[in-house]
């Protein structure tokens, strides 16, 4: 499979100077499985990544939080540093529309696979960091990680709301339907802001803000637990 290198860099901000680097980033390890183990993959890139990625946060709560303890950042930071979260910025940067895949995988749905998407991003951090550096890798990644760091921060990162929304409508209203939608976007595609609102039948009960369309959903059902009770704000 070839990858549109330039459209990926359009998407990430950021120009290789080695495109071999983002290749190898890109690979997942069910290709070189199936078309010879000499082939490159990401899955050291992952390890390096992920590396990176902890000092990189580990830094920025240090500064950012300077009357924390220790363990209060270890805890925030494992918040942030984390599958679900890593998942959520990969589709922002949708990451899974040009991952490098075996067959077998791109069967299986391998290209929304949490797992994959969560690791390949780590992989990609580690990529821009062997190219240009820790300074710019950190540049390209951190912003894009901020959003989560405050709401973990806030405590609004501990709990899936769209679940717990549907799960408390379903008790309370069960013949009642929940509707999201995007009512407003702003910004460049490479850092969209999303707005959306969720509606309880024809009544909106909530909205929200965030940087994918599952960010700002999730912002809007943790308005709508609030509004109607079912949390403290």
């Amino acid at each position: 499979m070839e990858i549109d290198v330039n459209q990926f860099e359009k998407v990430l901000g950021y120009k290789f100077v080695n495109k071999n680097l983002l290749k190898e980033a890109l690979t997942h390890s069910s290709f070189s499985n199936e078309n010879g183990q000499d082939l490159l993959n990401n899955e050291r890139m992952e390890f390096l990544g992920d590396a990176v990625l902890e000092i990189m946060i580990s830094h920025y709560l240090f500064k950012r939080f300077n009357t924390y303890p220790e363990g209060k950042l270890t805890r925030l930071r494992s918040k942030v540093v984390c599958e679900d979260v890593l998942y959520e910025i990969s589709t922002q940067l949708k990451l899974g529309d040009f991952l490098i895949l075996g067959k077998g995988e791109e069967y299986t749905g391998g290209r929304n696979r949490k797992s994959i998407l969560a690791d390949s991003l780590e992989a990609l951090i580690a990529a821009v960091y062997l190219d240009s550096g820790f300074e710019k890798a950190e540049e390209i990644f951190l912003p894009k990680f901020k959003e989560f760091i405050e709401w973990a921060a806030t405590g609004k990162i501990s709990l899936d709301y769209k679940t717990r929304f549907q799960e408390v409508i379903q008790r309370d209203h069960p013949n009642s339907k929940i509707k999201y939608q995007v009512y407003r976007e702003e910004g460049p595609d490479h850092n969209k802001t999303f707005y959306v609102k969720v509606f309880l039948e024809h009544t909106q009960v909530g909205k929200g803000e965030g940087k994918s369309k599952k960010s700002a959903e999730q912002e809007a059902a943790r308005e709508a637990l609030v509004k109607m009770g079912y949390i403290n704000a």
